[in-house]
């Protein structure tokens, strides 16, 4: 699949979801390029229909973009809820386990997840996989310490690499490190999980495991709608 193609399935899932957003909802919304093209298609309802809604948001890149198009953005702590989020991914698995963080932002995302009474996921279908492990996993970790942290990763046979801008290492919106793993397949995620996780100076982990309600995949013959749970 070209870039062009792969940007029309993009669209194509960005304005099937905003169907999905009501009058009053308290919205989340996600990161990355298929979120950006959501984000246009909501800010256009907001501006043709008069769509009254408030959101938070995952990154800074989605709140300097929503706000710039007339979307209502408040602190994610001044909600008790979000009635819906709506996020991309980089890998679904067949049963619906998710690789998410390939922009960087995958402790807000999940954060912001955990408060969704629907979650939703965008995607084009090329994150369409049977297992997990191809897309390089992301692990967000402090800097303090973070050689030894990635030295660990490395005896474990993990593949890790410094997550770069440019010549410096990339800073999350938290002012964290990532550090990809190249694991090729995941067999066991949430043993995985456990183990990842459970590492002192590891934030969070871009694993996302059995969280997502509906993705919406954009195919060439349209958007179609897969219910997980």
């Amino acid at each position: 699949m070209d870039q062009t193609e792969q940007n029309k399935l993009k669209a194509l899932v960005g304005q099937e979801a905003v169907k999905y957003v009501k009058d009053g909802m308290l919205l989340g919304l996600g990161t990355g390029s298929t979120v950006r093209y959501m984000v246009d298609a909501l800010g256009k309802r907001v501006k043709d229909e008069g769509l009254n809604i408030t959101a938070a948001t995952t990154s800074t890149r989605t709140t300097k973009q929503a706000e710039s198009l007339g979307i209502k953005i408040v602190s994610l702590d001044s909600l008790d809820h979000l009635d819906l989020v709506i996020d991309g991914a980089d890998e679904i698995s067949d049963d619906f386990q998710g690789i998410k963080g390939g922009g960087g932002a995958l402790l807000w995302e999940k954060i912001v997840a955990n408060t969704a009474k629907k979650y939703m996921w965008i995607v084009d279908e090329s994150k369409l996989v049977h297992k997990l492990g191809k897309f390089p996993l992301p692990v967000e970790v402090i800097p303090f310490g973070s050689v030894h942290v990635f030295n660990r990763l490395e005896k474990m046979g993990y593949k890790p690499t410094w997550r770069m801008d440019g010549d410096k290492k990339f800073l999350t919106d938290e002012k964290n490190y990532i550090i990809d793993l190249h694991l090729g397949e995941i067999d066991k995620p949430h043993e995985l999980y456990d183990k990842l996780i459970k590492m002192v100076g590891v934030v969070e982990v871009g694993l996302f495991l059995d969280r997502v309600n509906d993705v919406i995949v954009g195919t060439a013959n349209g958007p179609v709608v897969k219910h997980a749970r």
